[in-house]
């Protein structure tokens, strides 16, 4: 069971999470918090023309929320808030429906595959994609109001 939870992959993830840290002035932060664990991830983004260009993450998690949030930390930047979506959309599907794993540049969350079984893990994992997504929701709803 251990090493379904905690793959070699998993572990060398969580050891190396890009982006550590807050940003200066970022246009919103999201802290996303697990009941279950107590882990928590606070993320900073700044948004430009709805693309990511700068993005950080303060990670108190376990090791398989660390691993997710080392997957956004390397493909975060440079990627559109709809996209970031729909990113979040593929792992809940992987992990709660029986999804695919996306191709691509998100290739990297078939890692998760495996948690499928252990529910009880999938809302610490998720945390930097409900989170990411909670902030990109204030910047959008910001900019409607005509506040930035």
């Amino acid at each position: 069971m251990l090493n379904d939870i905690y793959s070699r992959r998993i572990l060398e993830l969580a050891a190396n999470i890009p982006c550590l840290g807050r940003l200066p002035e970022p246009d919103a932060s999201a802290t996303a918090r697990s009941k279950l664990c107590g882990s928590t991830v606070t993320v900073d983004i700044k948004l430009d023309d709805g693309v990511v260009t700068a993005f950080a993450h303060d990670v108190k998690a376990c090791a398989l929320g660390q691993a997710s949030s080392a997957i956004m930390g390397r493909h975060v930047i440079g990627s559109t808030a709809e996209e970031l979506r729909q990113v979040r959309e593929a792992a809940t599907r992987l992990l709660k429906a029986g999804g695919v794993p996306p191709q691509g540049k998100w290739e990297d969350l078939k890692v998760l595959e495996p948690l499928r079984e252990y529910k009880a893990r999938h809302a610490s994992i998720l945390l930097t994609f409900d989170a990411v997504v909670d902030a990109l929701d204030q910047i959008e709803a910001r900019r409607a109001r005509g506040e930035a």
